[in-house]
């Protein structure tokens, strides 16, 4: 699914335009961000692409949900 992710003065975002959806990033597997998971405030887990760490932001990238606790 098409993610963009961008910073917001409470921190990371991530907005699913087909769905509609923004929410805060609440946890990181990894800490340059890229090619981890991250769990959004509702409880989803993605999947996100390797990219280069200074990657700027946002950015729309392809995700993969892992999880939906929702």
């Amino acid at each position: 699914m098409k993610v963009m992710i961008r910073k917001t003065d409470a921190g990371l975002s991530a907005y699913v335009p087909k769905k509609d959806l923004e929410e805060p990033i609440i946890g990181v597997e990894n800490e340059e961000l890229w090619g981890g998971s991250i769990t959004l405030r509702n409880g989803w887990r993605l999947v996100l692409p390797d990219l280069p760490r200074d990657t700027p932001l946002p950015v729309t990238v392809e995700a993969r949900k892992i999880s939906d606790e929702d």
